[in-house]
């Protein structure tokens, strides 16, 4: 009897150990590590690792899940990651509640994984994104890296051992700013494209192209926008900054010490006589308050509005800004199109440096009603390689041409065009800006397309299945059998 109550206690003692030892948070942490290692080492697709799942990680990542692209997550927060626990994405996104800025979790992460497509450091620490950048390019050089950065001097030590993209939000939008007043319609077609918004509620914005400017907080973003505007001879700046010893002083123009928040301060940089305001320091009440006040004095000004926290969205709303800089969105959009369609950016790029004004209005104009209609716009890419063009890559070994016209006819009837537009064909260093339907493919061109949601599945038609090539190019219809007779 003693014996078999020996063995109870015992048995009760042991199993009291083990819960206990269950219960130990280090020990729950290796367990859950090492799952999420296994699950992302079985992943056998491309896939991104997202580090950071703030207001940008969560933007970007649902945006992947909409291109039905993976994604694996390390975040610092617990409760970030509760946050991506409870999302209803349509493909499973392996989390890890870690320091990404050490080189193991990284590692578990999938670094060393071939499948991984690229890494992407978007905390909100300048230093653990450089730390993320350095350890990717030792581990995998030719992984490529995007990495967010608000400091000149750690964007300058990325740029320094190749990191492939490097994303300043305040440079980001200081640009966007000075598009927006030299070329308004170059503005409104990027936000189109690249911010995927209905088409029809796109609208130019018209900020004064001269006059007096009063600038709110001269730190990064406040310096961001001194910059682009400073050489602007139709426009003058007025700098208002509460702490000019921290942030320093601007090379030139009128400027003075306050917050901005006062209507004596904001007399003294002549608000009654300027035509627009940027709020721009780093605190969300700060802003609004500075608009409020301003707009008192001067109720025709034009406003930019800069938000730093995402929920304070109701109340940015209601400020009715002209131009609301939202630094989560911002990031989120330059990455998304990196990863999804990088030809877009370089389609931008060639569209900018042509600053044809009229010719961008007309194709804004042909997009918008001729293709769209009016509707949400799709931007994709084909390139033309065995894996995803597989008929046209064999029409072309074969030495049979294959023209875009193919691409543009519609299946069901080829006497139909489908509602897209090849915006850029790039072949080798030569890009070809708005190609034409008679234009030859070639093995390795890239094309990048706009049109209307659903058109990509009748193109993949023409992509992989030859007797609807065949029938794309010269109108001969072939049944399925007569492949094999």
């Amino acid at each position: 009897i003693i014996s078999m109550y020996m063995t109870v206690i015992a048995w009760i003692y042991a199993i009291g150990a083990l819960l206990a030892l269950l219960q130990d948070e280090a020990l729950r942490h290796t367990i859950i590590e090492r799952r999420f290692a296994r699950i992302v080492n079985n992943i056998h697709e491309p896939f991104y690792l997202i580090c950071g799942y703030g207001d940008t990680g969560q933007a970007l990542v649902s945006a992947l899940e909409e291109k039905l692209m993976r994604s694996v997550v390390i975040e610092l927060c617990q409760e970030r990651i509760n946050v991506l626990a409870i999302e209803n994405y349509p493909v499973y996104v392996p989390k890890l509640c870690a320091d990404a800025s050490k080189p193991i979790h990284l590692v578990e992460g999938g670094l060393k994984n071939t499948n991984c497509a690229g890494i992407v450091a978007i905390t909100n620490d300048n230093l653990a994104n450089l730390h993320i950048a350095i350890t990717a390019k030792l581990l995998r050089p030719e992984l490529a890296v995007i990495g967010r950065v608000d400091s000149h001097e750690v964007a300058a030590n990325m740029d320094s051992f190749g990191t492939n993209y490097l994303i300043n939000p305040f440079d980001i939008f200081a640009r966007k700013l000075h598009t927006a007043i030299h070329t308004p319609d170059l503005l409104l077609l990027h936000e189109c494209l690249t911010d995927s918004l209905n088409i029809e509620s796109c609208e130019a914005l018209s900020p004064p192209q001269q006059g007096l400017w009063v600038l709110c907080g001269y730190g990064r973003f406040g310096k961001a926008i001194y910059e682009q505007f400073k050489n602007v001879k139709r426009i003058k700046l007025v700098v208002i900054e509460a702490m000019p010893d921290k942030t320093g002083y601007p090379d030139k123009g009128e400027f003075i010490t306050g917050r901005g928040t006062e209507a004596h301060t904001l007399q003294q940089a002549h608000i009654e006589q300027a035509v627009g305001i940027v709020a721009g320091t780093d605190d969300d009440v700060n802003n609004l308050s500075i608009i409020m006040t301003a707009k008192e004095l001067n109720p025709k000004l034009f406003v930019v509005l800069r938000q730093n926290n995402t929920s304070n969205q109701i109340i940015f709303k209601a400020a009715k800004a002209d131009i609301t800089m939202q630094l989560s969105k911002i990031i989120a959009s330059r990455i998304r199109v990196l990863l999804t369609t990088p030809s877009l950016v370089n389609f931008m790029r060639i569209i900018k440096r042509s600053g044809e004004q009229v010719w961008i209005r007309k194709l804004l104009q042909h997009i918008k009603k001729d293709i769209l209609h009016n509707t949400k716009p799709n931007i994709w890419e084909i390139n033309i390689n065995p894996e995803q063009t597989p008929t046209i890559c064999a029409e072309l070994v074969a030495n049979k041409p294959v023209s875009l016209d193919c691409l543009l006819r519609n299946p069901r009837n080829r006497d139909n065009i489908l509602e897209c537009l090849p915006l850029l064909l790039i072949r080798n260093e030569q890009s070809i800006l708005l190609p034409k339907r008679t234009e030859l493919l070639n093995i390795d061109d890239k094309i990048l397309w706009c049109g209307k949601h659903g058109v990509t599945a009748w193109m993949e038609w023409a992509l992989r299945d030859p007797v609807i090539l065949t029938y794309l190019k010269t109108g001969k219809t072939t049944s399925f059998l007569s492949k094999f007779i």
